[in-house]
């Protein structure tokens, strides 16, 4: 099929069926989004930092879920293997050696909520826009030939993204040797107010005697 005769068929798909009669594809990627951004709500809501990483997990799967509906299988499969299994992992070996409290943690609230609540809604607005406004013209044929294949995909990715994916790596880096020095410092802190308490204690115990 000519890309000419590809676009007709993507057009009349797109002419035969409107917002008022959904194909099952349709339907699951919106019950899927809604499923996501209650993820999504949660994880920034909860006080218990080991539950806001567990619902970090479902939402970047629904993520995932999202881009196999749009028949991006490549990108499905890198936001599973990267973003589940490196993104959130590194964020558990974070908590874990920061010591972070397992349960209600009063840290996680702040004051600023309502300014970062501003700012959340601010970006989200700007992010659709931009969006609706590149896209409003283009219709991606579901039942076609799959867009984001793993060919396409991996030379777009490493031709012209090659940076951005390498400063995402030593970011990660960066993230987990910051971690490694603040659990480090806890520990040696907690060595000299040890160091310090003792000589009191003993001449204490010798006042005592």
């Amino acid at each position: 099929m000519t890309p000419a005769a590809a676009h007709i068929a993507t057009a009349a798909a797109a002419e035969s069926h409107g917002f008022l009669s959904p194909t099952g594809i349709e339907v699951a990627f919106l019950l899927v989004g809604l499923v996501t951004f209650g993820a999504a709500i949660v994880t920034v809501t909860t006080k218990q930092l080991v539950h806001a990483a567990l619902w970090l997990v479902a939402t970047l799967g629904g993520l995932a879920v999202e881009y196999l509906l749009l028949t991006a299988e490549f990108i499905a499969w890198v936001q599973v293997l990267i973003y589940v299994g490196s993104v959130v992992v590194l964020l558990l070996f974070g908590l874990m050696l920061t010591k972070a409290p397992i349960g209600r943690s009063p840290d996680a609230d702040s004051g600023n909520r309502w300014a970062a609540l501003t700012v959340a809604v601010a970006s989200a607005a700007a992010l659709v826009w931009v969006v609706v406004d590149a896209f409003r013209t283009t219709w991606l044929d579901l039942n076609g030939a799959a867009a984001g294949s793993t060919a396409v995909t991996g030379a777009s990715l490493f031709q012209n993204w090659v940076l951005p994916f390498e400063a995402l790596s030593v970011l990660l880096l960066a993230a987990l040797v910051g971690a490694i020095v603040l659990s480090r410092k806890a520990k040696a802190d907690a060595a000299a107010a040890t160091a310090t308490s003792l000589p009191s204690t003993r001449s204490e115990k010798e006042g005592a005697r």
